[in-house]
This record gives structure tokens, C-alpha cells and sequence, in this order.
């Protein structure tokens, strides 16, 4: 039997629904989840073979309670944008702090808050990412089955421009919908272009994506204003992104 621990920080809880949407599933097999606060009374904060996590890091208590279930955890997974990426939260950490806390709360005194929205990597090991905004209930049955079988996870490492192919969707760039399907990871199962809307980005980067190519396409459309803006949004602080933010900057 291996022992689970299903974990949130600055999120939305969306991902941790994933859990339930596979519940039926899941008893089935030989695990226990020890502690999952979003669907049961009795948690139990002991040794965990994996820990999920969801959540970016966003205050000094999340940084230092990250730090101890790193410490009891065999394996320590990421679920979703903002565990993987920082989260549409992270789109302050090229904003001036202080300035986005008196627009957003009316006694900013009283917040207690790191000045940026990091993602878990930035403070522990990670040992598996599953990406998404929300996560694919699909990927999250296979990251169990395959940590039960003692085996790397199979996910999806190309874009979703291949998702859109293997769905017959026509390319909802050249019909003149700003989509970043093409350097983007598939697994959403290419949602937004099988309703006419251009990919938001949900899944973050594949690996080594032609970013500059890309903005050049949405400039040769006439909307490569909304280039970046729609890049950094739900993954904002993903590694890819942040160093070449910093480096054109």
C-alpha cells in the first residue's frame, strides 16, 4: 500500500477535483490517502510516499510548509499551473509589488505576503509535474498507476497543434484566432480550438519552444499586442517564460 497526500496553496482548488472525478477508480486500488483536507474530516500529517501538491507559493508560512512535506515525502508531485508555474497569481512578479497590493486591498498593512508568487520547484525538489489549469483527470490516473508499477508516467510531451490534427480542427491561427497550440504541451485535448478559440496556454511550454517565431506570426496577424500578455497568464512565472522575460529585459 502507498500512503497519499494531497496538499493546496495559492490556488483555485480546481485541480485537487481531479481526485474526485477518478474517486472510483482510485478505491480500487492500493492506496490511502492520509491527507486530503478538501474531501475528508480525519487528515493524518505523517509520511507520505507521495504528496500532491497544488498551489503556488505566495507567503512565508506556504514557503516554510512546503520545506516539511518535502521532508516527509518519498515522491512530491505538482499539479497544475500554478504548483508548475507560478499561476495567473504569479503575473505580479513583473508588476511593481507594492503598487499591486494598494490597487488590489483597501488595508494593504495587513497582508502578509511574499512579494512574488513562485512555483513549488523554486523551493523544493520536484520529482513529477502534471501541468494543466485545470489538470487531466487522464494524467493523474496514469502518474498513480505508474508510481504503483514503479514506472515513469507517459504523458504528453508534444503541442497541441498535433491534438488539434488527430481531431480534424482546421487552424484557428491562420482562420484568425491568436493560438499559442504550437509551442504549447498538449493534453487538454485541444479544447479551445475545437470551439474556434485560440489556445490560451493552460499547459505551459514544451520543451524548447520557438517563442520568437511565434510572435512573429501574431504580429504578421496584426495582433502581436496581445502576444504576451496572453503567454504570461496562467503559466506567467514558468522558467521557459521568466528567463527570456529577463533576459529581453
Amino acid at each position: 500500500m502507498i500512503f497519499i497526500g494531497v496538499f493546496k496553496f495559492a490556488s483555485c482548488d480546481g485541480c485537487q477535483l481531479a481526485f474526485f472525478d477518478i474517486s472510483d477508480r482510485l478505491l480500487k486500488l492500493d492506496i490511502k490517502i492520509e491527507y486530503f483536507l478538501e474531501a475528508q474530516s480525519e487528515n493524518i500529517f505523517n509520511k507520505f510516499d507521495i504528496a500532491f501538491v497544488e498551489g503556488s507559493i505566495s507567503t512565508p508560512q506556504q514557503e516554510e510548509k512546503i520545506k516539511e512535506i518535502r521532508k516527509k515525502s518519498k515522491k512530491l508531485i505538482t499539479i497544475g499551473a500554478c504548483a508548475d508555474s507560478g499561476g495567473i497569481q504569479s503575473i505580479r512578479n513583473f508588476m511593481d509589488y507594492e503598487d499591486v497590493l494598494k490597487h488590489v486591498y483597501p488595508s494593504p498593512e495587513y497582508i502578509k505576503s511574499l512579494e512574488k508568487s513562485k512555483p513549488i520547484s523554486d523551493y523544493v525538489e520536484v520529482d513529477f509535474e502534471i501541468r494543466g489549469c485545470p489538470i487531466n483527470k487522464e494524467q493523474l490516473y496514469e502518474v498513480i498507476i505508474s508510481v504503483l508499477m514503479n514506472k515513469t508516467p507517459s504523458l504528453p510531451e508534444y503541442p497541441v497543434c498535433l491534438e488539434c490534427k488527430r481531431k480534424g480542427n482546421p487552424c484557428v491561427l491562420i482562420l484568425g484566432q491568436p493560438c499559442l497550440g504550437s509551442i504549447i504541451k498538449a493534453g487538454c485535448g485541444a479544447i479551445c480550438p475545437s470551439f474556434n478559440r485560440g489556445c490560451y496556454g493552460c499547459f505551459g511550454p514544451i520543451e524548447n519552444p520557438n517563442i520568437d517565431s511565434l510572435r512573429e506570426i501574431f504580429e504578421k496577424h496584426g495582433y502581436g499586442n496581445l502576444f504576451d500578455s496572453i503567454l504570461t497568464s496562467f503559466n506567467a512565472y514558468n522558467k521557459t517564460y521568466r528567463e527570456k522575460y529577463e533576459k529581453e529585459n
